[in-house]
């Protein structure tokens, strides 16, 4: 099933597959994303991907919900930059590291809200394969396995997000993405020093 972005009812009809499990393409806010909702989405969301046991995915969610998953301890310094296309690694409530954004999208944040939980979101590709960034490559390979596609711009970004392990200080660059965090990092590591 393909829907649009700017389909008003698009958000209803991808809540309700996402909570019951299902899989899909969403455009996010840096490049489009398979999906699935936080939990229970995790086993075919691996099916879908061919992804390992051993790689975690990372969470989208709501500012609210990221205090949630957090026990609300997340530091003032993301605070202040989310949201933001950058994916900072936290300790969750159960003392375990993981990589969480708000995204500044408006679809995003309305569909979270809708659903009511975060979703796992990954890179639209099978594990080992490069990202396919173009939404009719996107819709010929991954369509035939998915339950939904939703269309916004036909390549939504090239660049992923900035991942940034804040569980260390100074916080530790992961992966160089679409956010600009050096300089926080260097005040950091000033004041660590």
């Amino acid at each position: 099933m393909v829907l649009n972005k700017s389909n008003p009812e698009s958000i209803s009809i991808v809540s309700e597959l996402i909570a019951g499990g299902g899989v899909g393409v969403l455009p996010c806010d840096t490049i489009y994303g398979l999906c699935s909702i936080y939990g229970i989405g995790e086993k075919p969301l691996r099916y879908v991907k061919n992804r390992p046991e051993t790689k975690p995915f990372l969470v989208i969610c709501t500012l609210e919900q990221a205090r949630e998953l957090t026990g609300d301890t997340i530091p003032g310094d993301i605070l202040d930059i989310w949201p933001a296309p950058l994916t900072v690694i936290l300790n969750s409530k159960e003392g375990k590291p993981l990589a969480m954004r708000v995204p500044r999208d408006a679809f995003l944040t309305e569909l979270l809200r809708t659903i009511g939980s975060p979703v796992y979101s990954t890179s639209v590709n099978t594990s080992g394969e490069p990202t396919l960034l173009n939404f009719s490559e996107i819709r010929q390979r991954f369509e035939p396995v998915v339950d939904f596609l939703v269309k916004g711009q036909e390549q939504q970004g090239t660049v992923p997000s900035t991942i940034i392990d804040a569980t260390v200080y100074p916080y530790r660059i992961l992966r160089q993405g679409a956010y600009d965090i050096s300089s926080l990092i260097e005040k950091q590591t000033a004041t660590a020093g």
